[in-house]
């Protein structure tokens, strides 16, 4: 065999063994997407938009491939398993090819009543409020809201104050409204908030002591700024002191007269044994008193 003969030969033993490999490599490839592609299971979504209180029916749900390994968090496989147990009500609206989540129904026969939307250990308490308290009717059903109370202090200057009592409370209903689904903004009355007994306890108390206002706040909270008491001198608004009215003086004590100096004077004589005693008057000269006093005794022994 010549040499150019064998040189053809290699090349197409190595062309052969090449186109080979190449092959393998594509048939590995076709079968991983093959398998990629293939549903690992099933979900069930809602054929047509439901809104809040709508029940789901055979109708009105689909069951299409889920290609993911793994179903969302309260998801449902299949339309046996939404419907195992009784009839399920929409507690929050969903929209057309939006999966069934557990979350966003009721349980098996049960209605769509404010306690279906509860978290487990919180409880339902509302807050009267008006155009302005309330946000112009901004606030709706699904939102979340800071509380502050508007009080005046306990003390002699009356002075107002605002304190954030809670915040983050997400809002349950609007007046009878508790449709998430509710976009229009309408002027209420009431606002019924999702709160802990605690919580609660707070609210209902601080209703008795002062007004309370809502302030809108994000559905995510962000680390926020602390709180602290705003009064009214931090709007530069002065109260003035109050006068204090001192008590008037005691009245001064009873001046007793000083009995006037006794100017007499005592002279005892002695006559024929028996003594006798006899006021004279005194005198600021004693000599003078002393002779009147002699001038008296005689005018007595005479």
């Amino acid at each position: 065999m010549r040499a150019s003969q064998m040189l053809v030969f290699v090349v197409a033993i190595t062309m052969g063994g090449a186109a080979a490999f190449l092959a393998r490599i594509w048939l590995h490839d076709q079968q991983t997407t093959a398998a990629a592609t293939q549903p690992a299971g099933s979900i069930v979504v809602a054929a047509m938009p439901l809104g809040y209180g709508a029940a789901p029916t055979e109708d009105k749900v689909n069951e299409i491939p889920w290609f993911a390994k793994a179903l969302p968090d309260g998801a449902f496989a299949s339309k046996d398993e939404l419907f195992d147990g009784g009839r399920r009500v929409v507690l929050s609206p969903i929209n057309r090819g939006e999966p069934l989540l557990r979350s966003r129904l009721t349980g098996p026969g049960q209605r769509a009543s404010l306690s279906s939307l509860l978290a487990e250990g919180t409880r339902a308490v509302t807050v009267r409020v008006d155009d302005v308290r309330g946000v112009a009717g901004f606030v709706l059903p699904g939102d979340f809201v800071d509380i502050v109370m508007i009080a005046n202090e306990a003390s002699n200057q009356r002075q107002s104050y605002s304190d954030v009592l809670l915040e983050h409370l997400k809002v349950l209903a609007v007046d009878q409204i508790a449709d998430e689904g509710e976009g229009k903004p309408t002027v209420a009355r009431a606002v019924t908030l999702e709160a802990t007994k605690e919580q609660a306890q707070k609210i209902l108390l601080a209703t008795d002591i002062g007004k309370l206002s809502l302030i809108l706040n994000r559905p995510v909270e962000s680390a926020s700024d602390p709180n602290r008491r705003i009064s009214e001198r931090d709007i530069g608004r002065v109260i003035p002191q109050p006068v204090v009215q001192r008590p008037p003086p005691p009245p001064p004590a009873p001046v007793i007269p000083t009995p006037p100096p006794d100017t007499s004077a005592k002279v005892s004589i002695v006559r024929n044994g028996e003594s006798k005693e006899y006021a004279v008057p005194r005198t600021d000269d004693i000599v003078t008193g002393e002779a009147s006093t002699r001038r008296l005794s005689r005018g007595v022994a005479n």
